[in-house]
């Protein structure tokens, strides 16, 4: 009986170490942190930012957080030292993101955005939350 049970063991300890070794298993595991170098510092924004639309893109801008904060197309993005963020709130959790999935518009923004001229309308994020699709569709069909 004890044997069954010992060799049961060892039977369970070879299968996990053979799991946790596998390639697939591994590969994923070094794609997963490649390319994430610098911790993002924590930064609370304690009240939803207004933001302006940056000119002939459908991008926002939150000039008033004091950080690099961007809102397209149903996400909140922040860029650090090189690297680009994505939230799903402008408070974050904020995910890593590779730079082939950093949409083109936010590489491409010109390179005036954070000057917000003097009077420019600020959108409430009550208002960006309510109608940034049918906007959005609005700057498409632009371009």
């Amino acid at each position: 009986m004890k044997r069954n049970i010992v060799m049961a063991l060892v039977g369970f300890a070879f299968l996990g170490t053979s799991y946790l070794l596998s390639p697939e298993r591994t590969s994923a595991e070094v794609n997963v942190h490649v390319g994430i170098g610098l911790p993002l510092p924590i930064v609370l924004i304690p009240a939803a930012p207004a933001v302006v639309c940056i000119p002939d893109t459908p991008v926002y801008y939150a000039p008033d957080v004091g950080i690099d904060i961007f809102f397209y197309s149903g996400h909140w993005y922040r860029p650090y030292r090189g690297y680009w963020y994505r939230a799903t709130y402008y408070n974050g959790p904020w995910a890593y993101l590779p730079p082939q999935r950093v949409p083109a518009v936010l590489v491409h923004l010109p390179a005036n955005n954070y000057n917000v001229p003097p009077g420019h309308q600020r959108i409430p994020y009550g208002q960006l939350k309510k109608h940034w699709k049918r906007w959005d569709k609005g700057q498409q069909s632009k371009h």
